[in-house]
């Protein structure tokens, strides 16, 4: 399950008022969700769960399923 704090957090950084995310969400399936905006994403979420990611964490998403683990895992 994808966390109202990991969801207000991606759609803040994307400038969009409400967006149906789900484990399976893929960034091509959201408006705005592009290769520079996944950078500010990133670092949003880093700024907002204080948390720090490594390039090879991140390569590993592959949906927003995947991201909500990897912010879960950083801060157990």
């Amino acid at each position: 399950m994808i966390s109202e704090k990991l969801k207000h957090t991606i759609l803040n950084a994307l400038k969009l008022e409400d967006f149906s995310l789900s484990e399976s969400t893929t960034a091509d399936q959201v408006p705005g969700w592009d290769s520079l905006s996944h950078i500010t994403i990133l670092v949003a979420i880093e700024k907002e769960f204080n948390i720090r990611f490594k390039g090879y964490e991140v390569i590993k998403c592959k949906n927003v399923g995947d991201l909500q683990n990897l912010v879960n895992s950083k801060n157990s």
